[in-house]
């Protein structure tokens, strides 16, 4: 025979009462050996354990520290070497047309520097998903590689096929496995200043644009081409340590391979139409810094020894509008203010129409340097904002490079064939410089439709 005793806690009202139990033919040696037993399941349904969520890793990103920050010193570094060198083709455009590729026309020596900036960007497609998949540190070794290595190879080269192989080709593709994964490990280390962050990075592309030509136009008169290029490419060299040895991925890889395409990007009209607009604003955007330099030349605003020093304007204006705009995006929002700053950017060019002295054409190259980096600048976060989670980043980074470097392929030579061999005459100018503001323009009134789509998407005034 068995005696039931029933015991409760003062919590008896929120779980079911335990039954003990003991055998009453049983002599326990002990009241430690009475033997417990709890009934089944079956009779006694308790709640069922709830599992733990997974850890989402955007859930803990830093959003500063010094880690984070130093990764932003590396991203800064390979800015100087990707897009810093190409916002200083001007100065070797001029001096291939005068000097080294006379011979060659204005349209096929800015098939170089257009190359080179396209591969800057298409080349995205593949080492967007390889970032994904945690090549991070491959992409980076070996693009920094290529480009010093395309550099050298550079101030070796006397004929036409052997520049477009070596600064066109080799450092296009070196600029392109670095030039994305640099921008999109930003996001692992901030959310609410993502922007800023990318902003500061950015600052190492118009620094080099100032540098790189002032110091090409310095060295070359005495030491020749080959030696100012070497001296150059010692700097890319010295520098390229910096992200080697600083930067770091902190999201595990991907589990699984993931596809060059984020499909699902295909139903996100904001994102296709702000791709779409990227295209248009990409096509024109380099126009004034490959030409600007040969502009002043040509049309006897100045000479040789103050001509380069457009080009470092450009550049000058540039820096504050690297950090600038992306300030203001994290308050007021990515797309609202690349919305901006490609209509502002397209007004100034429309203005390039009527400058004819020196003084307009420096505050021209201020301006514009000022308004089209913040293009440059803030585009990876307007991306990184439509993107629903990190790890499509890389993919949806790659999508849009795909956009905009197909445009620079074609963007900068088209201008060029619409200048001619007669670049001292005043009308193929101006259908070179309409060209660039008419297609700022449209691009303007893509990123405006974008806009309209993402307010219709999740409504609020910041995009």
């Amino acid at each position: 025979m068995e005696k039931e005793t029933r015991l409760s806690s003062a919590s008896d009202s929120e779980r079911p009462e335990e039954i003990l139990t003991y055998d009453k033919d049983v002599e326990p040696e002990s009241a430690a050996e009475v033997r417990l037993s709890r009934p089944s399941s079956a009779a006694v349904a308790g709640p069922p354990a709830v599992p733990e969520p997974p850890i989402n890793p955007s859930d803990s990103i830093p959003d500063g520290g010094l880690e984070a920050w130093l990764q932003v010193v590396g991203s800064w570094v390979i800015l100087v070497g990707t897009w810093g060198m190409v916002n200083s083709y001007g100065v070797f455009q001029t001096y291939y047309e005068t000097e080294l590729l006379s011979t060659s026309s204005s349209s096929s020596i800015s098939w170089i520097g257009s190359i080179q900036a396209a591969l800057l960007t298409l080349v995205g497609v593949l080492s967007g998903p390889l970032f994904d998949q945690g090549y991070f540190r491959q992409l980076l070794l070996a693009g920094n590689f290529l480009i010093v290595f395309g550099l050298f190879m550079t101030s070796l080269c006397t004929t036409y096929w052997q520049v477009l192989l070596a600064q066109g080709v080799t450092m296009g593709l070196g600029m392109g496995l670095t030039f994305l994964p640099s921008a999109a490990i930003l996001a692992q280390y901030f959310r609410r200043r993502r922007a800023l962050a990318l902003g500061i990075s950015s600052t190492g592309s118009p620094v080099a644009g100032i540098v790189v030509p002032i110091l090409f136009s310095r060295l070359q008169p005495t030491v020749g081409f080959g030696w100012a290029t070497r001296v150059i490419a010692f700097v890319l060299l010295a520098l390229s340590a910096v992200p080697v040895a600083c930067m770091h991925t902190r999201v595990p890889a991907a589990g699984k391979s993931r596809s060059l395409f984020d499909v699902t990007a295909l139903g996100d009209g904001p994102f296709l139409l702000t791709i779409g607009s990227l295209f248009f604003l990409f096509l024109v955007l380099y126009v004034a810094f490959f030409y600007l330099q040969l502009f002043t030349e040509s049309m006897g605003l100045a000479g040789r020894d103050f001509s380069p020093y457009l080009v470092t304007f450009l550049n000058l204006g540039s820096v504050p509008g690297r950090v600038v705009p992306n300030a203001i995006a994290d308050r007021a929002g990515n797309l609202n203010v690349l919305l901006g700053c490609a209509l502002a950017s397209a007004l100034l060019l429309l203005g390039w129409l009527g400058i004819d002295s020196l003084g307009g054409l420096v505050a021209f190259a201020l301006l514009y340097g000022l308004f089209s980096g913040g293009i440059v600048s803030v585009t990876p976060s307007v991306i990184m904002s439509l993107t629903p989670d990190l790890g499509r980043v890389g993919a949806r980074l790659g999508m849009c490079f795909l956009m905009t470097g197909t445009s620079v392929l074609v963007g900068t030579p088209i201008a060029g064939a619409i200048l001619g061999s007669r670049a001292d005459a005043g009308p193929q100018w101006r259908g070179t410089i309409g060209y660039a503001a008419g297609g700022l323009l449209v691009g303007s009134l893509g990123c405006l439709a974008a806009r309209v789509a993402f307010f219709r998407k999740k409504g609020g005034l910041r995009a």
